[in-house]
């Protein structure tokens, strides 16, 4: 199983760090998402981490405020949210990629996940 931590209320141009925290399974070797959640929107792919860290991936709407890294040996992926703005409120969620390898133009697909964890709201308002 999946738990994402760390959301809240920010003012806009505030900072958050999310946390997904993994039970039942080790990170080390799979990649993982970030999607998110905003009410009546689909699922929006926010970010993914290769499961070496070496090769990442963001959605253009957060390219440049976020940063998403892990720590195996804690069986932690982490997701660094600067610049917040008010349309990145949305419930948060990390999940399990799939394949080997994340890849461009599949990554930010929700079919291309299994496990994935509970939400944690985040909430950009002055």
């Amino acid at each position: 199983q999946l738990q994402a931590s760390g959301g809240g209320l920010v003012q806009p141009g505030g900072s958050l760090r999310l946390s997904c925290a993994a039970s039942g399974f080790r990170f080390a070797g799979y990649a993982v998402g970030w999607f998110r959640q905003a009410p009546g929107k689909g699922r929006e792919g926010v970010s993914c981490i290769s499961s070496s860290g070496g090769r990442n991936f963001y959605s253009a709407s957060v390219k440049g405020r976020f940063t998403v890294s892990r720590e195996d040996a804690e069986d932690t992926v982490y997701l660094q949210m600067n610049s917040l703005k008010p349309e990145d409120t949305a419930t948060y969620y990390c999940a399990r990629y799939l394949g080997l390898h994340p890849i461009a133009g599949l990554w930010a697909t929700p079919s291309q996940y299994d496990t994935w964890g509970q939400g944690t709201q985040v909430t950009v308002s002055s």
